[in-house]
């Protein structure tokens, strides 16, 4: 098997055994690169290759620190990386180099992993559209026209090409998830609190968006996770959940699955997602599930409206004093400024009633989970769509009113908190790729992860289908 073909955990195991060393994994990875990133951009700001390979042959002579010992990883260009640029996509933030390391990526560093650039993030990672005027667009791997999704679009891509075998990515709007449909690989939102972020500003309010894995396969999605995971004291609604790598050793039981379908109408999907989505639904009853359609459980309408309020609220705290300089508030793409006018006009009122909205709904999702194991919505509601276009104006007729209403489907997870597993689900007849979220209540991570694991051992997509090239 090619060596850029093997799960990371494979890879790590032949590194701790001898077969193969860093040296060679980083030359074959940045043989990797030099072919197909130039057609993907999902890779940027690489760093140079003699300090890259300089660095893997110190690993190979240097005590073990980890699983991810010698591994590769392009970190999400939202995050801190020490001595890498953070653009975050935006103009405003070109060529700024980081001087130390987020907890997140601290804690890859301290496992072993070797960091060897960025990945590409639409900017601020606003919109499921991986393009920004610092590094331009990614591309999706499984048709170049197409877009990768977002925000970790890049890191996406990039497994699928085989550039990296696990990516960290971040989401607060489907960033896991989406892209990860999209591209053929897993991508986990876990439990709100389990990756603590960097502990700067506000650490209380804004409580919408977590960092989280990326894969080709749920047990790599689990190790990472488990590396990523901890409580920070300087974070309090941080926690230190069970490891969720020796669950996926044990046998799943049979889970009562609930699809949500179009929530009663309210998500439009484009032709062949819902067929995508019930064909996967039918697998999982075959591998012994049991699978049940169930009507909406919450007025969406609500749900959109708390959520647009919360995020807006969220964007603006992060961003005001951008929008406060004229000069900066220039270089600031339309759907920033859309977000930060719109919560700096919000009334503590307002953002009350939308949190309270969220509560309701949390105790709605509660009772819904004693009658069903796992939810499941598709990651997107349409198909990875031209990469040159701005965002989908119209999803099977009907009409998008904000930049990001075509991606509705993910809300219902993320305005809570929940953990969502996004799984490989098959092409479509366009042979573009679609995923499933499989939702499951606070702290189900590890039973989602066995489910996902026993899904994979059934289909195994990024594997039966990969890259095509």
């Amino acid at each position: 098997m090619d060596i850029l073909e093997q799960d990371a955990r494979a890879l790590s195991a032949s590194l701790e055994q001898g077969e193969i060393s860093a040296h060679e994994l980083m030359e074959a990875t940045l043989a990797r690169i030099a072919a197909v990133n130039p057609q993907v951009n999902a890779i940027v700001s690489l760093r140079d290759g003699d300090d890259l390979l300089a660095e893997a042959r110190a690993a190979d002579a240097a005590p073990r620190k980890g699983w991810l010992h010698g591994i590769p990883i392009a970190i999400k260009d939202l995050a801190d990386a020490k001595g890498l640029p953070t653009s975050k996509g935006s103009p405003l933030y070109k060529g700024v180099i980081a001087q130390q390391d987020e907890l997140m990526v601290q804690r890859l560093r301290a496992a072993g992993a070797l960091i060897i650039g960025k990945t590409n993030t639409p900017e601020f990672g606003l919109g499921s559209h991986t393009f920004n005027p610092v590094h331009g667009a990614t591309c999706n791997p499984y048709s170049l026209d197409r877009s990768s999704g977002g925000s970790s679009g890049g890191a996406a891509a990039a497994l699928a090409a085989r550039m990296l075998t696990v990516a960290d990515g971040s989401d607060m709007m489907g960033s896991l998830r989406n892209p990860a449909g999209w591209n053929n690989v897993y991508g986990m939102r876990p439990t709100w609190g389990t990756v603590p972020d960097d502990p700067e500003g506000d650490v209380f309010l804004h409580q919408l968006s977590t960092s989280g894995p990326m894969a080709r396969c749920p047990a790599d999605l689990a190790a990472l996770l488990d590396t990523m995971t901890g409580a920070d004291p300087a974070q309090p609604l941080s926690s230190s959940p069970e490891a969720t790598l020796p669950m996926l050793a044990t046998q799943l039981a049979p889970q009562r699955i609930g699809y949500l379908g179009n929530w009663g109408g309210a998500f439009p999907y484009e032709k062949g997602i819902a067929e995508l989505s019930a064909a996967a639904l039918q697998q999982m009853a075959e591998l012994g599930h049991q699978v049940t359609e169930i009507p909406a459980p919450f007025d969406a309408d609500l749900m959109w409206d708390s959520w647009i309020t919360l995020r807006s609220f969220s964007v603006a705290g992060g961003n005001h004093a951008l929008y406060a300089d004229p000069e900066k508030r220039a270089l600031l793409k339309p759907a920033a400024i859309w977000e930060i006018e719109r919560g700096l006009d919000m009334t503590a009122m307002q953002i009350n009633h939308a949190s309270m909205v969220r509560s309701d709904w949390l105790r709605a999702v509660n009772r819904l989970f004693e009658q069903v194991d796992v939810l499941v919505l598709p990651s997107a509601q349409c198909w990875p769509f031209d990469v040159n276009m701005v965002h989908p104006i119209e999803i099977a007729g009907v009409s998008m009113d904000t930049y990001h209403r075509w991606m509705q489907v993910v809300i219902p997870a993320g305005l809570i908190g929940l953990p969502v597993v996004n799984i490989p689900a098959g092409f479509g007849d366009n042979g573009l790729p679609g995923g499933l979220q499989l939702i499951g209540r606070h702290g189900s991570d590890g039973q989602l992860l066995q489910l996902a694991q026993h899904w994979h051992t059934a289909t195994d997509w990024p594997r039966a289908r990969p890259m095509p090239g």
